[in-house]
């Protein structure tokens, strides 16, 4: 006569993600012209300002914005996610389920993905996509 209630999978800890910068960096002249685009690349010329670190300049990436080993690769929710394909892989993820959830990978198809879903909530495993490709008579 007790309804099962559903809680949402909460981790082990959850400590602050503190990001050392949340901008982009962007590559050298990428606003002046349309040809380079801004995904980063190092300045590599004698003369390059931004390589020489001249004031006001882009700045450069570099191991100092590197995100603290508790927390690197860390989801706001405090998991970190693994891909996954396939129930033997979702079973791995059995004893570390408070640290880790599953993310199922694109091309699993909706039958194999019911499946996962249906045993990830046995196992008490988060699923970070559990309503992807899943029209909304079969979610139900």
């Amino acid at each position: 006569f007790y309804k099962r209630v559903k809680m949402a999978l909460t981790p082990a800890s959850r400590p602050k993600i503190v990001k050392k910068r949340t901008k982009k960096f962007i590559r050298h002249q990428s606003d002046r012209y349309d040809k380079l685009k801004q995904s980063w690349r190092k300045p590599k010329g004698i003369d390059n300002r931004v390589r020489r670190k001249f004031r006001g300049m882009y700045l450069m990436p570099s191991i100092g914005y590197g995100s603290s080993k508790k927390t690197k690769h860390m989801m706001p929710s405090g998991f970190r996610k693994v891909l996954v394909h396939n129930l033997k892989e979702l079973e791995v993820l059995m004893m570390q389920n408070k640290k880790y959830c599953a993310e199922i990978a694109h091309g699993v198809s909706s039958k194999n993905r019911k499946a996962l879903i249906e045993r990830a909530q046995q196992l008490a495993i988060r699923v970070t996509n559990p309503s992807a490709k899943m029209r909304s008579e079969e979610i139900e």
